[in-house]
This record gives C-alpha cells, sequence and structure tokens, in this order.
C-alpha cells in the first residue's frame, strides 16, 4: 500500500509484523475510532521493495513499527474484509515530484511478477477548502469533472509526460491539488504497472462535491493479469 498518509523524508517500507490500525483523523463519529484492521504484516516484501529501490539508485528506510494510516486500511477493508493478506506499507515524499514517484514505482515492476498487488491510495481530487458536506448526492463542481477527464483521456493515450507535467498541463490542477500529495500515489502505480499497461477505471465518485475519489486498475499485458492498481479510499473520512 502507497498511501498518501505517509510522509518520509524518502521511502520507507513497514516491518510490523503485525501493523496497527492508525485512526489519523478527526472529527468523526466514535464508531471509526473503534474500526481495527487487523491484516498480517509483510515484513520480508518490506526487506525486498527497499532492496529494489536500493538497486535503482534510492536509498529507502524500514520502520519496524509504522501501522497502516487511513489510506491504506479503509481501501483495504473493501478489497479484504477477512483482513487475511499480509500487508506492507510504502511512503510518499512530498517534497518530490510525480516524476520521482513514478521511478519507485517503476523500481517495483518485479513485485508485480511475484504475486503482489501494488495499490495506491489517494485522491483524484483533493481541495478540503472547498468542501460542501450538505452537497447533494452525485453534484460535482465542473471543474472536478475536468480534472477527471483529463487525467483518464491523457493516462489512456499513454502520455507519461503530460501526466508527470500535470500542474502545469491538466485544467485547474492546482485547484484540484493545492498541494499534490494525494495525487502521487498514483504515479507509483503507474510506473509499477509499466508505460504500456492497460488501464481501467472501475469507479469515478464524487465525494462532497469535489473530492474525486477515482479508482483505476492497471493491467500489464493485453491477458488480463493484474500488475498494479490505483485505489482511492472509500469516501470517509477524506482527510
Amino acid at each position: 500500500m502507497v498511501s498518501a498518509h505517509w510522509e518520509t523524508a524518502r521511502p520507507a517500507a513497514s516491518t510490523a509484523q503485525k501493523p496497527k490500525t492508525i485512526h489519523d483523523f478527526g472529527g468523526f463519529p466514535a464508531e471509526l475510532y473503534r474500526l481495527q484492521y487487523p491484516a498480517p504484516g509483510a515484513p520480508a516484501l518490506a526487506g525486498r521493495v527497499a532492496q529494489l529501490l536500493s538497486a535503482s539508485g534510492m536509498a529507502a528506510d524500514l520502520d519496524p513499527l509504522r501501522g497502516l494510516d487511513h489510506g491504506a486500511w479503509v481501501p483495504l477493508r473493501y478489497l479484504f474484509p477477512d483482513a487475511d493478506v499480509p500487508v506492507t506499507q510504502l511512503s510518499i515524499q512530498p517534497h518530490l515530484d510525480p516524476s520521482h514517484h513514478y521511478r519507485v514505482g517503476e523500481a517495483l515492476q518485479p513485485l508485480t511478477q511475484e504475486g503482489v498487488l501494488v495499490i495506491g491510495s489517494g485522491s483524484l481530487t483533493h481541495n478540503l477548502r472547498e468542501v460542501r458536506f450538505n452537497a447533494p448526492d452525485g453534484e460535482s463542481a465542473p471543474y472536478v469533472g475536468e480534472f477527471q477527464d483529463w487525467i483518464q483521456r491523457t493516462i489512456g493515450n499513454h502520455d507519461l509526460a503530460a501526466l508527470l507535467d500535470y500542474r502545469k498541463q491538466a485544467p485547474s490542477a492546482v485547484r484540484a491539488h493545492p498541494t499534490d500529495e494525494h495525487l502521487l500515489p498514483l504515479f507509483v502505480a503507474l510506473g509499477a504497472a509499466g508505460a504500456k499497461s492497460i488501464a481501467k477505471r472501475v469507479t469515478d465518485e464524487v465525494t462532497y462535491s469535489v473530492v474525486a475519489m477515482d479508482t483505476y486498475v492497471f493491467e500489464a499485458t493485453p491477458m488480463g493479469r493484474q500488475g498494479a492498481a490505483l485505489s482511492d479510499r472509500a469516501p470517509a473520512p477524506t482527510h
């Protein structure tokens, strides 16, 4: 899991044997804070991640204590509700650009041949200053749809250069992402799947009028083998 909610100076992977469920949000109903996701850790995989990154010229750290933040465990509760799939989390570097995160994904490409699912978790748009909690279901600010359509079209065209330069080329990019940490996991998933992977958008839900929760699955070959996936979090919480 590559979540927008673990930020470090350089890549770090969790070697926790039993990752704790981190409730890193505030102001929500008490029921959310009682939820647990007791999936086993994957320390050997974390070591493999660090090895691959090092081989690509990127130093990586191992963190024996890091649990799963809500960017990780919320989508995992839907994907693997029995919490029986081992998982490790990899951090992002918000001070570095999409190209860095794409290179991180490229370094992880061998994992897609080793029975590992690479998931990036964030939001396709994430301007919380414009959130409307009372927005009617299905309402979407016009700029949100424009940004969604641009991402889908640009991914479909395999225009990697435009994607990596999205802040200058995408419509309303800075409005959609005042800071881009919530889009950076997308680039890790893209890199892991490969530049010529086949992308399928499976959801395009918008919450609170401005938080797009598009979910993409990337297949590395036409044969349908899943290479990497980008999964946005479920609608709540959306910090």
